[in-house]
């Protein structure tokens, strides 16, 4: 086992004896070196004064932990004068001063602790026979973190983030140039970012997202910082407003959904609707008319509190309105029959019209829904099978596909989704 452990030891030392044990194998050894270096003056001496022991935890071998110990040398130093008399010999290689792990164990254990933490990577460390505390873990993440230099960086990077999310958040400090974290601030006042600003001058641009807050401290701690906004809130903005724009033109986005003649060959019209139906539409109805007079009498310049008082609806809902999220009449839910069309339509095309013998065969099939939906169900097909009706109701695309659809290249988009976008541009332009 001596010649297998040989080429296991790290550099610089020399393998006096191995104690193998039921649950760990030691390894006494010793440096190689003759001399040492005082870690004060930098002379190298040779003159030992004593010796001491160190137990070293080290990679595991063959499912079991190793402990190497290390039979360490002091020196006296050769500088007459130096106020480090007597030094103990390092060994860079092997282990940094004061260490109880190899150095090599010790990196191993950091990524654990970056990658999972402390509870998570303790359990892991222990599976693979490297037991470590989730709070060494977590000392060790602190005591390789970067310090907080003595200046802020030249391009610095402002955004908000959360010690628990929906509760308390804090402010983090990017050095966008070097792109590592210079600070974390314990929340995202104005006043906390100011003070940091002022305590670390030297900050010529400030990028941020479109909070007023970060701006504010900006603007009061270094006035002459260049602000800008990130490159993501950007994105996200210019997202978040083509998506408004298209919530608003939802009768647009409905209209474009109707193929043209030349594509459908024929006008098809929507299918009747049952009652249940159409007392849906009719409230949804009624919330348009609502929703095209609250943005007429916002134009006109009335108040949000007049406005609520016409039309009798709540004061979060206007300003929903306002912000646009317009109501949308053609929206279609997902229906508990979605998994049972298939069945649905086969028996149907077998001469099956009947709710109730469609209900009874889908229950047996794991339909767990009332009769209601299927006979209502049955009530639609049967309307839409009319001569001049169309069998199946043409819905338009969610809202969020057709913003994506705008934003994407020509080339990555189908056939259909650029006539589709052909149709809606057409419609936009003409109801403007």
């Amino acid at each position: 086992m001596l010649r297998r452990l040989l080429p296991l030891i790290p550099a610089g030392l020399l393998v006096q004896q191995v104690l193998p044990e039921p649950d760990r194998v030691v390894i006494l050894s010793r440096p190689t070196a003759a001399a040492s270096v005082c870690p004060l003056c930098g002379k190298t001496s040779a003159r030992v004064h004593s010796h001491y022991q160190r137990n070293l935890a080290d990679l595991p071998w063959q499912g079991r932990v190793v402990v190497l110990r290390v039979r360490v040398r002091r020196f006296r130093c050769a500088t007459d004068g130096c106020p480090r008399q007597v030094f103990a010999e390092r060994l860079p290689e092997v282990v940094t001063p004061q260490a109880r792990r190899t150095v090599r164990l010790a990196d191993i254990q950091h990524h654990i602790a970056l990658a999972l933490g402390g509870e998570a990577g303790a359990r892991l460390a222990h599976r693979l026979t490297m037991p470590v505390g989730a709070t060494t873990l977590l000392g060790m993440l602190r005591r390789g973190a970067p310090e907080t230099p003595p200046q802020a960086p030249r391009v610095l990077g402002v955004d908000e983030w959360a010690w628990r999310r929906g509760h308390r958040y804090g402010t983090i400090l990017i050095d966008l140039e070097r792109r590592r974290v210079v600070d974390l601030l314990p929340d995202r006042s104005a006043e906390t970012l100011a003070a940091w600003l002022r305590e670390h001058p030297g900050t010529e641009v400030v990028s941020r997202d479109r909070s007023g807050t970060f701006a504010d401290a900006a603007r009061r701690a270094a006035p002459r910082a260049i602000q800008v906004a990130d490159r993501w809130h950007l994105l996200e903005n210019c997202s978040r407003a083509l998506l408004e724009v298209v919530q608003r033109r939802r009768t647009d986005v409905r209209a474009a959904a109707q193929p043209t003649a030349a594509e459908a060959g024929a006008t098809r019209e929507p299918p009747p609707m049952t009652s249940a139906e159409q007392r849906r539409w009719t409230r949804w109805r009624r919330q348009c008319e609502a929703y095209d007079e609250a943005i007429r009498l916002n134009k006109e310049g009335t108040s949000i509190k007049a406005i609520v008082r016409r039309l009798g609806v709540g004061r979060n809902t206007v300003r929903r309105w306002l912000r646009g999220a317009a109501p949308d009449p053609f929206h279609r839910r997902r229906s508990i029959l979605d998994p049972h069309y298939a069945l649905l339509e086969r028996r149907w095309a077998e001469g099956c019209h009947n709710g109730a013998q469609l209900w009874r065969e889908l229950r047996r099939a794991g339909f767990r829904g009332g009769l209601r939906v299927v006979t209502e169900w049955a009530t639609r097909r049967r309307l839409a099978g009319r001569p001049g009706r169309s069998a199946l109701p043409i819905t338009a695309p969610p809202l969020r596909r057709v913003a994506r659809w705008l934003t994407s290249e020509a080339s990555a988009l189908s056939p259909g989704e650029r006539r589709y976008l052909d149709r809606l541009l057409a419609a936009s332009r003409r109801s403007r």
